[in-house]
């Protein structure tokens, strides 16, 4: 098990602690930007954003791409959009999807960049 390294004594570093309570967030903007994570922190719900953050696309062409069904790719659209991750267009019989705004696809960078640090030394 690894050991953390703990304060000697029990000294609260008052202006820092003030700097940091002075820049807090409301409890409801907490919950909402980690909401964010718990939507997308399913590995699905991930490659399809993912997909999205390449070229907007059609719940037959996502199925299709990750080997899903219809159904099921649509269920977790749902799920994205309801939490305003995606947003979709209607082009005559079609509704293709795309990522929400420009947040999202930094996110997601953020992520695949954080997850493959170690393999590029």
């Amino acid at each position: 098990m690894e050991k953390f390294d703990l304060c000697e004594g029990t000294v609260v570093h008052e202006a820092a602690v003030k700097a940091v309570q002075e820049r807090l967030l409301s409890e409801a903007l907490f919950s909402d930007a980690a909401n964010f994570f718990k939507v997308m922190g399913d590995g699905t719900r991930f490659r399809i954003l993912f997909a999205l953050d390449i070229h907007e696309l059609c719940v037959c062409d996502l199925a299709n791409l990750l080997g899903m069904s219809i159904s099921a790719v649509s269920h977790q659209l749902a799920r994205l959009r309801e939490n305003k991750l995606v947003k979709s267009r209607r082009d005559g019989k079609n509704v293709f999807y795309s990522l929400a705004d420009d947040h999202v696809s930094q996110m997601l960078k953020g992520c695949v960049e954080h997850a493959t640090e170690d393999l590029h030394p």
